[in-house]
């Protein structure tokens, strides 16, 4: 049986990327969709009607989360085709103001599960699968107020890339989807509102089904970053060439 695994699969950009891979890729004959809110995955089944979807109700922040997804797969043994890590949470606010168990929650499930859920997938994956990790324009440089989830997302960058290198040999590709502010459940569940952050409000919005659908399609032709509009693509880099300290100063929101 061939699958994909979808996290973060109950609203916004997983939803899209569910949307997508039910659509246009015919080999995948299953979506594993995981999120904490069990209704939300269940919609999925009459959303998407056309394909098969199993959801998988989990707190990605949990370790024990990690060993029932792993003894799934060891029961079923399907082959993963496509692997999405879009699980993961941002807060906007000055660190020392902020609720330190928000902060290492965001490690955990920015970080520590998108690494987890990588490794126990990967022994279900051959050559031609792919896994598209959903990072940030946030990994570019550092961002004030922003600074637990931009650092997380370095992480996932720098993870992305190195994968990406070591998994050439074995023909899986590694994608680092880079996108900038989307219209989701993300912003508001950040705390960032309209009038919160004049940055923010001012930066053009990236369309997630566009985001998605892109990401998967670049993955799968073996490209390794995508940067969705030329505004962020330009940003990414300034990033690059610019002291970060001045980056910071551009970018405070």
């Amino acid at each position: 049986m061939k699958i994909a695994v979808v996290t973060g699969a109950s609203s916004g950009l997983g939803e899209e990327f569910v949307r997508v891979i039910s659509e246009k890729y015919d080999e995948v004959e299953e979506i594993w969709v995981i999120a904490r809110r069990t209704d939300r995955l269940e919609a999925l089944k009459t959303r998407f009607p056309n394909k098969k979807i199993f959801p998988i109700s989990l707190d990605l922040t949990k370790h024990e989360s990690y060993e029932t997804l792993s003894e799934m797969l060891e029961s079923e043994k399907p082959e993963i085709k496509i692997l999405v890590n879009n699980a993961g949470f941002g807060t906007l606010g000055d660190f020392d103001t902020m609720d330190m168990n928000t902060q290492t929650r965001m490690v955990d499930l920015n970080n520590r599960a998108l690494t987890a859920v990588t490794s126990v997938s990967l022994p279900y994956m051959n050559r031609g699968s792919f896994i598209v990790n959903v990072c940030s324009i946030a990994s570019f440089a550092p961002n004030p107020r922003m600074t637990v989830y931009c650092s997380t997302k370095a992480y996932v960058l720098s993870f992305s890339k190195s994968l990406r290198f070591e998994l050439k040999k074995k023909g899986i590709n590694v994608l680092a989807l880079c996108p900038g502010p989307m219209d989701t459940e993300f912003l508001p569940a950040a705390g960032i509102e309209k009038g919160s952050s004049h940055t923010f409000d001012t930066l053009p919005r990236v369309n997630p089904a566009m985001a998605a659908e892109k990401s998967l399609h670049y993955a799968s032709k073996g490209r390794g970053i995508y940067t969705p509009r030329v505004f962020f693509k330009f940003y990414r880099l300034l990033a690059k060439v610019l002291q970060h300290g001045l980056v910071m100063h551009l970018s405070k929101s």
